[in-house]
């Protein structure tokens, strides 16, 4: 039987978050390959109409989806805790209780959007244009939540575990099989919007269903006797009072997305295609410091787990040197290649123009956005119920007032939108930055 886990409380920080962050990284990047693959292909052969219709979709989709995935992230994080403290049958309920959770939340909100998703898109000032493939394609996500899930439940559980290598695999078969389809459905069948949804039901049917068969196959806390399926009603209280906040803090931060897009839709369907276009293109940017953040929190929970409080200060200083030394790289790659990197999207001038000009305001703001990440991935790892909801109000205040304030400068107008997602990066930044140091003299005092 192969044991993929790895123990986090010995041996070098940098080494054992390199380790761990790059295939998870490589994941990542995979998996934002399905929006961007989508974005693409009916970006170049359907139009920029059409990418406005997905685009339209992405902050009502990521409220639905944290929801359902905070809880699951607070399961991860009480798993790596019983990790460290070397607990293998509260391992092993842990990731069951886990389950149960995964299970009936998804499909309760999936639901339920599916059945909001036009009066939700009225909310939002979806252009009328725009609106019949936007309400297709968000319904067809919520369908694809369950398996979303699925996948997301396996990956943080092995995770949690020290195992960033297994999910990878399967992401990367999933990224080319919903390639093949969406060139098949969008291209040859031409579908449209449509065909990149089921492309992407399909995609992540088969890779969330694939990760947790073999997670049972051949991962020794996976093989669980019958009392390890016992529900534990201590180990669901530990699990929904990390999740809860976890999901709060994720769904006021695509609260505070949908009302900077309801901003975004006003000024019509140029705007929302370079919205989309650089939305696309900052995710892809997030993703070294999320994985970088998600490394840090597996490395602080197991070692939280373990009372080995020195070494997540280590790994919190070493984090922030690594993720400095990658903002000072993409900085100037940005301001340099962002009409090229904007062209992938679209054919049309003047939303090219307007995604260069916009990803050239928003890249000086990296360096807050690294903050959030690494701080985040602490106060998570040692289960800071209080941060996420600190953070995601944050967020909201943000994304309510500054891009409206900023929209309504004459000389400032459209560009008000990309200012107002660096500042947001910036006070949220701060925000996790003071906590941090609040949290660091608290635990201090404790010991």
């Amino acid at each position: 039987m192969r044991d993929n886990t790895v123990n986090m409380t010995e041996g070098s920080p940098v080494r054992l978050l390199l380790a761990f962050s790059v295939p998870m990284l490589i994941g990542n990047i995979f998996q934002q390959l399905y929006n961007l693959v989508d974005s693409v292909i009916v970006g170049q052969f359907v139009g920029a109409q059409a990418l406005a219709a997905i685009g339209a979709t992405g902050s009502i989709t990521f409220f639905f989806f944290a929801l359902c995935n905070g809880i699951g992230a607070g399961g991860g994080i009480v798993t790596s805790h019983f990790f460290g403290e070397g607990s293998t049958d509260k391992v092993k309920n842990c990731i069951a209780n886990t389950a149960y959770i995964m299970l009936v939340i998804p499909t309760t909100i999936g639901a339920i959007a599916f059945f909001t998703a036009g009066p939700i898109l009225r909310l939002l000032n979806t252009p009328d244009s725009i609106m019949a493939d936007s309400k297709a394609y968000m319904q067809i996500m919520c369908v694809c939540m369950v398996m979303i899930s699925v996948y997301n439940f396996a990956s943080s559980m092995l995770r949690a575990l020290g195992d960033s290598k297994t999910p990878l695999y399967f992401l990367i078969f999933s990224c080319i099989l919903n390639g093949v389809l969406d060139v098949i459905f969008v291209y040859n069948l031409k579908l449209g919007v449509w065909g990149a949804g089921i492309a992407t039901l399909i995609s992540n049917m088969v890779c969330g269903t694939l990760c947790l068969v073999f997670a049972f196959k051949t991962n020794p806390y996976f093989k669980m006797s019958r009392s390890d399926w016992r529900v534990n009603p201590v180990i669901l209280g530990r699990c929904i009072k990390l999740g809860v906040p976890l999901s709060l803090q994720f769904s006021l931060i695509a609260i505070s997305c949908m009302a900077l897009q309801r901003v975004v839709n006003s000024f019509g369907p140029v705007a929302v295609a370079a919205f989309t276009a650089t939305s696309r293109i900052e995710q892809l940017i997030h993703q070294p410091y999320g994985t970088l953040g998600t490394a840090l929190s597996t490395y602080t929970g197991q070692n939280y787990g373990a009372k080995k409080h020195d070494r997540i200060i280590e790994g919190y200083r070493k984090s922030m040197l690594m993720m400095a030394i990658f903002t000072v790289l993409m900085i100037p790659l940005i301001q340099i290649f962002g009409s090229p990197i904007t062209r992938l999207f679209v054919k049309e001038p003047e939303v090219i123009e307007m995604g260069a000009r916009a990803l050239r305001i928003t890249s000086w703001f990296y360096i807050f956005l690294g903050v959030i990440y690494v701080v985040r991935g602490v106060l998570n790892g040692i289960g800071d119920a209080t941060f996420a909801l600190i953070n995601g109000v944050t967020e909201v205040v943000g994304r309510f007032v500054v891009p409206v304030a900023l929209c309504a400068v004459a000389a400032i107008g459209v560009w008000g939108i990309w200012w107002s997602v660096g500042i947001v990066w910036f006070l949220s930044g701060l925000t996790a930055w003071l906590r941090y140091l609040y949290m660091k003299r608290l635990q201090s005092k404790n010991r």
